[in-house]
């Protein structure tokens, strides 16, 4: 997608494969210079082609390694796309960025109805619920995995997990103490039919119950359609609320309206 004529400033993007590759696009093709931060090779795939200025794979050294990338390429926006569970990054970037003077927005998707899932404020909430018997999902982030499976398991039920094919996802799964036979290492949404292998999961293992988070995206959509499709009841783990100080759009519409400066 090309840039039209009318060039606009330099944004530092900070996603990953769910919502970033849309955003760059809309701002490549309103004229603006795009940067783009990844945490891995496979994040960085969906942008290959794409017009943008450089593509940054790997941490980024914390708030003083933020600032220094900052001194190094000058930016007008920095746009903190992150995952809504990725609160260490969120927040070094919102240090940096305070330190610098840089201006800062976090893009964040709405919360859509949760419908019939149960939300939960912590994972120490689950311990409420009698779940005796009950045959339980873990598909929450690596980070996650190891309190969910010790309440999940004090609340009596029998614990499987599904975790990405990444080194440290499976060093969480093992000190959490997921047997192997009950691990699935998938990538969500993976397949000529997206939700197949998870819905392929859940029958195996005779599921009853899906804890994953309420990360308001596709993941989330997809076992809310599957919990309605084949019964299992779902828990969602409550979405962090964003760093108060740190304006917030959750639209395509809203993130141009407020790099423009035209937000009402």
């Amino acid at each position: 997608m090309h840039r039209q004529e009318n060039r606009q400033g330099t944004v530092w993007l900070l996603a990953g494969t769910g919502d970033g590759p849309h955003l760059a696009e809309a701002l490549i093709s309103q004229g603006w210079h795009v940067h783009v931060s990844v945490v891995g090779a496979m994040a960085a795939h969906p942008y290959r082609g794409m017009d943008v200025d450089e593509i940054h794979v790997g941490a980024l050294g914390g708030s003083q390694g933020i600032s220094q990338w900052l001194q190094t390429i000058p930016v007008d926006w920095v746009v903190d796309a992150t995952h809504p569970f990725a609160l260490r990054i969120s927040d070094q970037l919102n240090q940096a960025c305070k330190v610098s003077g840089q201006g800062l927005v976090r893009f964040e998707r709405r919360m859509e109805a949760s419908g019939k899932a149960v939300v939960l404020g912590s994972m120490a909430d689950l311990a409420d619920h009698g779940l005796s018997g009950r045959r339980l999902l873990l598909a929450l982030g690596a980070r996650q995995l190891v309190e969910a499976a010790q309440v999940a398991r004090d609340a009596g039920a029998t614990v499987f997990a599904r975790v990405l094919p990444s080194p440290m996802s499976l060093m969480k799964a093992a000190a959490a103490g997921v047997p192997p036979e009950h691990l699935a290492v998938v990538r969500p949404l993976q397949g000529p039919q997206p939700g197949a292998l998870e819905a392929a999961v859940c029958r195996r293992w005779a599921i009853t119950d899906v804890v994953c988070r309420q990360s308001g995206g596709a993941t989330e959509a997809l076992w809310a359609s599957l919990s309605m499709e084949m019964g299992f009841a779902l828990w969602l783990l409550r979405r962090p609320s964003p760093i108060a100080e740190v304006p917030v759009v959750h639209s395509v519409s809203q993130l141009l309206a407020h790099l423009n400066g035209t937000t009402p």
